[in-house]
């Protein structure tokens, strides 16, 4: 029997989302939804895929957790999807701004550290 969990995020830009997946090497796929939305689906070897699903307001994770079938806990895999989405917002939105990334490091502390910069043109 299946019991879907689904867990609020603060996930609310798919693009930045994509890319925090992709930083981490997480394979997704993009379910088209009727109204110009789209869901990403994180296949499992079981079939049991694991969704991010719009709901208006953000992508919630929904998943069946008899058959969670990755290598750490949920929290922790939203955690690092999380630690991941913010880096990319942070780079996206101060990219609108004009400043460029300099550094972007996983630490062994499992922090990261981004260094961004703008010259200012007016001087």
């Amino acid at each position: 029997m299946s019991h879907f969990t689904n867990m609020k995020t603060r996930f609310q830009n798919l693009f930045y989302l994509e890319k925090a997946l992709n930083r981490l090497n997480i394979t997704h796929n993009k379910q088209k939804k009727i109204q110009n939305n789209s869901n990403l689906i994180i296949p499992q070897a079981n079939g049991h895929n694991i969704e991010f699903s719009w709901n208006g307001q953000e992508y919630e994770l929904i998943v069946d957790m008899s058959y969670w079938l990755q290598d750490y806990p949920i929290e922790t895999f939203l955690d690092k999807i999380a630690q991941q989405y913010a880096g990319e917002v942070i780079i996206g939105e101060s990219k609108k701004l004009g400043f460029q990334p300099i550094k972007y490091q996983q630490n062994q502390d499992g922090s990261n550290t981004l260094v961004i910069e703008r010259w200012n043109e007016k001087s």
